[in-house]
């Protein structure tokens, strides 16, 4: 199988990394810092791609697309995610909020968000874990009862990453308590600034602004916020996590911190243990291993026939594969490792340190490694429609 992309891809590589090297600092290594400037300068970079329809590539011209195809947008989603991702949050209405309105949003919705999307213009967060309901998502309790020709919903949501910066959050509430807890489920668009929602920031490694809790007391939805059909979310949210566990090209990250590093040791490579130096090979292997994997569900998304076990296959390696390249590349960095951003003689400007902290959360994000294991076994071995799912 070749899985060259051909001359037109390689150009856009190479205009990719023209970008970033013309706009963002050589030690970028996140928006989300105590610097508001940090973020600040991943809005305007955003706006540069979009204006060169490089954002949203994949994207039909009607709804602010490049009108490019599925393998090219996968070009940029690699070279961002090889460059600590400069686009911040907006992977997440590139990657499933925006493909989630082309497929069951209404034509207002799309006329409302999509263009804004494709130029970097919102950022959307994502209500639907709880205290109680991670994993086991369809047991959530955040409860939508209808008022008028609306609802009010109350509850909470937790581990809601971008919820202090967001302007529309992708709401998961509870609208009927019949039938199986998969049913009475529904999307809603919820804009942040409604009376009766609060947000609480969570410290944890990861750092400023990744992970919240938000409150929700008596906030009024609209006829108009519904994403899909009443009572139907869960259907739209297996697939807009099929969309986001293969979205996110970590294995890029980690492809680029080994080469990066290896370079960076030059003649103390020689000085570093045999059996290290073997787990670096190791872990390189185990990197295309996982572009593969996600290459295979590209092609599948691309053909509309999604496999929930390959999808889960191509997240298990991959999040494994940050934990791997996180232990291979501390070790090899030795006294220095956690040497944080800014500090002399910090590995690759502190990126050892800030994959270390970040691998932390990758086994567990949008499904836990144990989450992964059981899809592929019900897709493989037969089972329900998969009711423990991520949050």
């Amino acid at each position: 199988m070749d899985f060259a992309f051909g001359d037109r891809a390689e150009s856009l590589r190479a205009r990719l990394r023209e970008l970033i090297g013309e706009h963002l600092p050589p030690d970028f290594l996140s928006p989300f810092t105590d610097d508001p400037e940090d973020f600040a300068l991943t809005e305007r970079f955003c706006r540069v791609l979009g204006e060169e329809q490089l954002l949203a590539l994949a994207w039909p011209r009607e709804h602010g697309g490049g009108g490019g195809d599925v393998w090219e947008q996968t070009v940029v989603r690699e070279e961002m995610w090889a460059h600590y991702e400069p686009r911040g949050p907006q992977y997440m209405g590139l990657n499933w909020v925006g493909p989630a309105l082309m497929r069951f949003g209404t034509p207002e919705q799309q006329e409302r968000f999509l263009p804004r999307i494709a130029q970097g213009e919102i950022v959307w967060c994502q209500g639907f874990s709880e205290p109680d309901a991670g994993s086991d998502l369809a047991s959530l309790t955040t409860h939508a009862r209808p008022d008028g020709d609306g609802w009010r919903v109350s509850g909470q949501k937790i581990w809601t990453s971008y919820a202090q910066m967001a302007e529309v959050c992708v709401l998961l509430a509870r609208t009927s308590r019949d039938g199986r807890p998969q049913q009475g489920l529904t999307l809603f668009l919820l804009p942040m600034d409604r009376p009766g929602i609060e947000v609480r920031g969570i410290d944890s490694l990861l750092g400023a602004h990744h992970v919240n809790e938000v409150f929700l007391t008596d906030v009024v939805l609209e006829p108009g916020d519904v994403l899909g059909e009443l009572d139907q979310g869960w259907r739209i949210v297996r697939e807009m996590l099929a969309y986001e566990r293969v979205g996110i090209a970590r294995y890029a990250r980690c492809d680029r911190l080994l080469v990066r590093h290896r370079e960076a040791l030059a003649e103390r490579w020689e000085e570093l243990p045999q059996a290290l130096r073997a787990r670096y090979v190791r872990a390189l292997v185990h990197a295309r291993v996982a572009r593969l994997l996600a290459y295979q569900v590209i092609d599948e998304q691309s053909r509309a026939v999604v496999d929930d076990a390959d999808t889960a296959a191509a997240r298990l390696a991959t999040t494994r594969l940050d934990q791997e390249v996180a232990e291979v590349l501390m070790e090899g960095a030795g006294v220095t490792a956690l040497a944080p951003t800014g500090h002399l003689g910090a590995p690759l400007h502190g990126a050892v340190e800030d994959h270390y902290r970040y691998a932390f959360a990758s086994t567990i994000a949008s499904g836990t490694s144990e989450v992964m294991s059981i899809l592929m076994a019900r897709a493989i071995f037969g089972g329900n429609d998969g009711s423990a799912t991520a949050g």
